[in-house]
């Protein structure tokens, strides 16, 4: 399955409740907090919704890196 590494570029402040919560359950916290999820249309769902506060990346198959 292909992963993807979702950076969190922008600060929750100011966001919806929402957002904060997408964003919590992504695994981020804080700009520049990064993870590596599968690349699932769950993921891809949260990720739309917070699109403006997080870069993707695809990751190719041989790369496995550490989270953060």
């Amino acid at each position: 399955m292909a992963k993807i590494r979702i950076t969190q570029i922008r600060s929750v402040i100011d966001s919806k409740e929402q957002h904060k919560r997408i964003i919590r359950a992504l695994g981020l916290g804080r700009p520049k907090y990064w993870v590596v999820h599968n690349d699932t249309p769950q993921i891809r769902g949260m990720i739309a919704k917070v699109s403006h506060l997080v870069r993707v990346e695809e990751l190719s198959n041989g790369t496995h890196e550490a989270h953060r």
